[in-house]
């Protein structure tokens, strides 16, 4: 688990499902444009008043939108999955988000193909 005072470099990272030109140059996250800024940006200090969170996070999120890894850093956090921070341009809360309409869709699935196969 990635705690909020702890860099994004030192992360666990996910095995690459999908071999690239990058994976030969060496794990995503060395690109990621995060590992330039403050990591204070992208996990919320203690007791943050909501205005400043907001504007936190946005800030991180127009960080995220440069990042060449961005992908990669948010499918490692949703694979995680990465409790705290914006990863991959999501706040923890947009990625449960993310993560409920994948389950929901992973169930959908599956009934339709448990209602082919029966029919």
């Amino acid at each position: 688990m990635l705690l909020p005072h702890q860099p994004l470099q030192e992360a666990a990272v996910p095995s690459p499902r999908i071999s690239s030109a990058r994976d030969q140059a060496g794990p995503w996250h060395s690109e990621a444009v995060c590992r330039r800024d403050e990591a204070g940006l992208f996990f919320a200090p203690s007791k943050e008043p909501t205005a400043a969170r907001l504007s936190r996070e946005e800030t991180a999120k127009r960080v995220c939108a440069r990042c060449p890894v961005m992908v990669e850093c948010r499918e490692h956090a949703l694979l995680q999955p990465e409790p705290y921070g914006v990863w991959g341009g999501l706040t923890a809360a947009e990625r449960r988000v993310v993560l409920a309409r994948r389950r929901r869709r992973e169930a959908e699935l599956a009934r339709a193909t448990r209602v082919a196969a029966a029919g």
